[in-house]
């Protein structure tokens, strides 16, 4: 083989290789972006203390915690959650990874590492984010996840 056309090849590879990892974070028309499979909550309200106060959005401060689910290409994933609450607003997040492939271990990791530049300091009813840091099917589990938070803050 010429060198010209070594060149080529190994460049047509490493394009399909660039592809197979993009299509990997992108919702794909055969799979819809998660939020179908139902919430499992991994979790209730944990306080420092007995009495939680309720903020004037209607949540009660406290720390709370859910899983959500999305699809991937891989399957079905589960992404862990926990926010703490003050005054109805985001005062810290916590990602659980669950990756079920290094594909997802990935994805999972850069979410992590993301999420808190775009929900601490907002209220909890302003939450909902899209693509963070790359990953843009993992905010479907997390987006389930806050709603189940939500349920469990009232």
């Amino acid at each position: 083989m010429q060198p010209s056309i070594r060149k080529t090849v190994f460049a047509g590879i490493a394009g399909l290789s660039l592809a197979g990892t993009v299509a990997g974070c992108a919702p794909s028309a055969q799979q819809p972006a998660a939020q179908e499979t139902p919430s499992s909550t991994s979790g209730t309200a944990a306080s420092g203390s007995s009495a939680l106060a309720t903020s004037g959005t209607g949540y009660k401060d406290g720390t709370y915690s859910a899983d959500g689910n999305y699809k991937s290409p891989n399957g079905t994933e589960t992404v862990g959650v926990q926010l703490t609450l003050a005054n109805g607003t985001v005062s810290a997040v916590e990602i659980t990874e669950h990756p079920s492939n290094p594909n997802t271990r990935k994805f999972q990791g850069q979410f992590a590492g993301g999420i808190a530049a775009q929900v601490v300091g907002k209220s909890l009813d302003e939450i909902k984010v899209s693509k963070v840091a790359g990953s843009s099917l993992t905010s479907g589990g997390f987006n389930q996840a806050v709603e189940a938070i939500k349920a469990q803050a009232v």
